[in-house]
């Protein structure tokens, strides 16, 4: 199963369910009911997961962005506040994500002192992906 074609966390408690259905036709009891509890506490975590606040500054930390900046799209109300008025806090699930560029070949291969055909082997390589 390649990357592209894995479930995303989010999916796996509906597949898992999608499953236990087709285990249950064919006898499987015990093992469909196992997966529903996977399913189940797969859900309440995601849950969890999704409703823990961040100060601005561990937000930062999470996201990418400044804490400045974050302090300005709560204030904006782009961004729910999940704390108090002069006490901001961002649930996990509101968290702006910035993307990570991956570094320049250039610059990697100064950093790591890579050889030439370790960096045609590092292109070759990700062009596959």
């Amino acid at each position: 199963m390649t990357r592209t074609s894995q479930p995303s966390i989010r999916k796996l408690p509906a597949a898992w369910r999608r499953q236990a259905k087709t285990l249950r036709r064919y006898g499987g009891q015990a093992l469909a009911t196992a997966l529903d509890r996977c399913a189940d506490e797969l859900e309440i975590t995601i849950q969890e997961r999704d409703d823990t606040t961040y100060s601005l500054t561990e937000a930062a930390r999470e996201s990418g962005y400044t804490a400045t900046h974050l302090g300005r799209l709560v204030r904006d109300g782009k961004i729910p506040n999940a704390g108090r008025p002069n006490a901001p806090r961002i649930a996990r699930r509101h968290l702006p994500r910035k993307a990570r560029a991956e570094p320049r070949l250039a610059e990697e291969s100064r950093r790591s002192h890579l050889s030439n055909a370790q960096i045609v082997q590092s292109i070759i390589s990700k062009g596959i992906e």
